[in-house]
């Protein structure tokens, strides 16, 4: 249990974990990490919790301080306030007994007191941010805010955790799928501040929940470079691609628009902009932590056969290839007395073939500085880790 100046609900919140504890018929120990500078460190060890006295750093900066210090198989987190119901940890136990690394608590699911919960959470920070990691990763949660969450030991080190504030919420989520743990949702209970408490973010500002929901966002798009960066990539490059290769035969007209010289340089600045995001989605999954989570068969055969030689020679070879065709309408427009009534499309896809060229000898040279400076390990079979 993190803790901020919450000696108005600590130690119901240690009694009612002690008695989830017994309920769910398990030994278990609670651990409150405390930066208060009120009463509660005094009240939860009089109440029977282990107590880690850390800076102010954070809400998730308090659950990474605390792992060192866990002992149990299991970690149930949650926060202090009384707002979640510890003694519902059983439903809890039994779905980490048959086997999940990773359970959420919903809120959504489950039942929400009435003045628990701004309308502004309810029906729009938590929904959006929610469709938007689902949508981001394929995953099928209903509330990734929730504080009452559950984890093997083993799960929430393999997490590695990083975040220091609010969006540690997201980032266990997103990590949960990116390792691909097993993971299940369970409905809980949601109760209203304790009356005299003011939650933290009416003591923050108005501001607090949208700064919270705007970090969660960084935390999913940061972890999601396939769905933010090399898709939308592969979507223009093919797109700039087939407007480009679309007038071999030379312009046509489609009902009331023509496809001619305009529609090719949309193309070439579509091929450009996604072969660009293309490179940088393999940077980011190569020489991040990213690499730790997840591979892609792009990035592994980048590491096993992408050398410095070949990437100089297919980026020489595009260049040359694409100064020949270009050449070709130097050609045209002087034997046509420097008129020329369109612009061939082969001359286009030289112009592009120039441009990857240079690309990819920069991103060669790029990739090739990376790998002088992160850490890779070769396996007795060969294999890059």
């Amino acid at each position: 249990m993190p803790s901020l100046d919450e000696e108005r609900t600590i130690s119901s919140a240690i009694r009612s974990a002690l008695e989830g504890i017994a309920l769910a018929n398990v030994s278990g120990e609670v651990i409150v990490i405390d930066s208060s500078n009120d009463g509660t460190r005094k009240i939860a060890e009089q109440c029977g919790a282990i107590v880690l006295t850390v800076p102010k750093r954070g809400l998730g900066r308090a659950y990474i301080d605390a792992l060192p210090h866990v002992r149990g198989k299991y970690v149930i987190m949650g926060d202090a306030d009384c707002t979640y119901d510890f003694r519902e940890i059983k439903n809890f136990i039994e779905k980490l007994d048959q086997g999940y690394d990773f359970v959420l608590g919903s809120r959504i699911k489950g039942v929400i007191e009435k003045d628990a919960m701004p309308p502004l959470h309810r029906y729009f920070g938590i929904p959006v941010t929610t469709w938007i990691l689902n949508a981001l990763l394929r995953t099928k949660f209903s509330d990734i805010h929730c504080g009452l969450r559950a984890a093997t030991l083993t799960s929430l080190k393999k997490m590695s955790l990083k975040s220091q504030s609010w969006e540690y919420a997201s980032e266990m989520v997103v990590k949960s799928s990116l390792l691909r743990l097993n993971s299940a949702e369970i409905p809980i209970h949601f109760h209203k501040d304790t009356e005299g408490r003011e939650s933290h973010h009416k003591r923050a500002g108005w501001f607090s929940p949208w700064h919270a929901g705007w970090v969660n966002l960084k935390v999913m798009f940061l972890h999601a470079p396939n769905q933010m960066i090399v898709k939308p990539g592969f979507f223009f490059l093919t797109l700039g691609l087939a407007l480009i290769l679309m007038q071999v035969n030379g312009p046509f007209t489609v009902g009331s628009i023509t496809f001619s010289a305009s529609f090719m340089m949309l193309g070439l600045a579509f091929s450009v902009l996604g072969f660009s995001c293309i490179q940088m989605g393999i940077l980011a999954y190569t020489f991040s932590g990213l690499r730790d989570f997840y591979e892609n068969r792009i990035t592994k055969c980048l590491r096993q056969y992408f050398t410095y030689t070949k990437g100089m020679i297919v980026g020489s070879t595009s260049f040359l290839l694409g100064v020949i065709l270009a050449s070709i309408l130097i050609l045209q427009w002087h034997s046509q007395n420097y008129k020329l009534a369109f612009i061939p499309w082969y001359v286009v896809l030289g112009i592009l073939m120039i441009i990857f060229g240079i690309q990819i000898i920069l991103f060669n040279l790029v990739y090739q500085v990376f790998l002088l400076t992160v850490p890779f390990t070769r396996s007795s079979s060969g294999e890059v880790h």
